[in-house]
């Protein structure tokens, strides 16, 4: 899979295009893109076609925030309504929830139970600049809420920047989506966010230890698909055709290496 941000400048038919030529089989696509998109005229019909011209799907949708009191519900049911739309079949969720777990949890319940009505699996990604900081942060509120479509996603970055705790204890079929991308150990920007949507790298041109993660996430039974999301500067300069072979090459090249 081609996440969202990985291409985060590019138009729709520049992005699906890439994503084929990069051999990927699916697109993630943000919310506030799509709504975009439909501003400027495009039809659910003309991106599904686009999509078939090129063979590829639009899966995952990113993000909401589900604990955001601000503008939810209309995030929500852009969401719902790309789910319908494309078959979508996962929901990424981020935080700050600012509440306890249990509230946490039971505001999470509802949007499962909501999102189960649209064929969604939705998983919440930890990031350490928020209060769902590690693995073990997002498990706690995926336990609590106790819905078979409620899961984690795991990303390369926040792994080795942090967010590594608790990951062990995931059992794979809650790890409903898996980000991979490379870095340097030490942060090339002090500030997290920043740094996270600026300095990522391929896979391989890094120091993450990629092949351990990619070990790890199948010894504990995870089949989400793979998806590359490398936000980086210096490959948003290239044509969006370049950055996506290089971005699908570096991914089968780690998969490789690890099985090795």
């Amino acid at each position: 899979m081609l996440s969202h941000f990985s291409l985060r400048h590019a138009g729709i038919e520049e992005r699906i295009e890439a994503a084929a030529a990069g051999g990927f089989a699916g697109i993630g696509l943000y919310t506030q893109s799509y709504e975009e998109l439909r501003r400027d005229g495009w039809a659910d019909a003309d991106l599904r076609a686009l999509c078939a011209a090129n063979g590829v799907c639009i899966a995952e949708i990113e993000a909401i925030r589900p604990w955001a009191a601000r503008a939810l519900a209309d995030t929500t049911a852009t969401a719902f309504a790309m789910a319908d739309a494309f078959g979508c079949r996962y929901l990424q969720c981020i935080g700050s929830h600012h509440a306890t777990i249990e509230d946490a949890a039971h505001r999470f319940a509802e949007l499962c139970d909501a999102g189960a009505l649209h064929g969604l699996a939705i998983g919440i990604e930890f990031l350490p600049f928020t209060d769902i900081r590690t693995a073990a942060d997002a498990h706690a509120i995926v336990e609590r809420t106790d819905r078979s479509n409620a899961g984690v996603c795991v990303d390369a970055w926040h792994v080795h920047r942090g967010g590594r705790e608790g990951l062990d204890r995931i059992p794979g079929e809650q790890i409903l989506a898996i980000q991979m991308n490379d870095g340097p150990i030490v942060p090339e920007d002090d500030d997290y966010y920043s740094d996270c949507l600026t300095n990522r790298r391929l896979l391989g041109d890094g120091e993450f230890d990629l092949s351990g993660l990619i070990a790890q996430l199948r010894a504990a039974g995870a089949t989400a698909p793979w998806a590359v999301e490398v936000i980086s500067t210096s490959l948003q300069q290239l044509p969006a055709n370049d950055a996506a072979r290089q971005m699908g090459d570096s991914m089968l090249s780690a998969l490789v290496r690890q099985a090795d």
